[in-house]
């Protein structure tokens, strides 16, 4: 894969990045579209595929992008397709900051060191070249006023704007509410970014991990189970630290 063109996670985190704060719109949320815009980065590089609400790996070699060749490895190792629910509220820690130490290297963004409370030491990010931002927002935007059926890649990205609340960060305020519902509308231009977009959004609401149950026949009682079971974490992906350690806070 050519690093000539962003992928699809370094564009969402550019768009979540706000230019006059430096800090990052849906914090939360972003971390687990960070996710998803993996495996839709890895699906339209032939890597990997739908496989009903599954995720499957079809071709295990390299992108050479080491992010996302990382993930690709860990999808193989699972050695079956997975939900892409399970594979998305799996904690990836630190995605973010890779990321955004990625777009730094890459000159796009440059770090302002700070403090919060006057204490925590924080890292802020602002662009550098925010020509590259308005080109990624002309085209969610010339998607949502023309109407005409975006190419896959910005598709899948205006999917994740909406599944992580990014709409009233871009287009806020009441006079932004016709741009918001039109934003959401092209979730259904394409596939892989529809179930992903999907998926973020139901790790979000907590939505039960496991395939809907088929409705009893008449008079038979439903089998008895837990509605609610917890997505399974990632293999191979490091927990979450606890909370309390005195580590560099990069600011939301």
């Amino acid at each position: 894969m050519g690093r000539s063109r962003r992928t699809l996670p370094e564009e969402l985190l550019l768009l979540a990045l706000d230019p006059a704060t430096g800090t990052t719109a849906q914090p939360q949320s972003l971390d687990l579209g960070l996710a998803g815009a993996q495996l839709v980065e890895l699906a339209l590089a032939g890597r990997i595929a739908p496989d009903g609400d599954r995720i499957a790996v079809v071709a295990p070699r390299p992108t050479g992008d080491p992010t996302l060749d990382c993930a690709l490895e860990l999808l193989r190792r699972r050695g079956a397709p997975v939900r892409a629910v399970n594979w998305i509220g799996g904690p990836r820690l630190g995605l973010r900051q890779t990321y955004l130490s990625h777009l730094e290297r890459c000159g796009m963004v440059h770090a302002v060191a700070g403090q919060m409370c006057g204490v925590l030491p924080t890292t802020r990010y602002q662009a550098t070249d925010t020509e590259i931002s308005r080109e990624i927002r002309a085209r969610l935007d010339s998607a949502i006023r023309t109407g005409v059926p975006p190419d896959p890649r910005t598709a899948a990205l205006a999917a994740l704007a909406h599944a992580v609340g990014l709409g009233k960060h871009l287009y806020p305020g009441n006079e932004g509410r016709s741009s918001r519902s039109r934003l959401r509308d092209l979730i259904r231009h394409d596939p892989m970014g529809g179930l992903v977009a999907h998926a973020v959004m139901d790790v979000q609401n907590g939505v039960a991990a496991q395939p809907r149950r088929s409705p009893a026949p008449a008079g038979r009682p439903a089998p008895a189970g837990p509605t609610r079971p917890a997505p399974e974490p990632a293999r191979g992906v490091p927990m979450q630290p606890r909370r309390g350690s005195m580590a560099r806070v990069v600011a939301h």
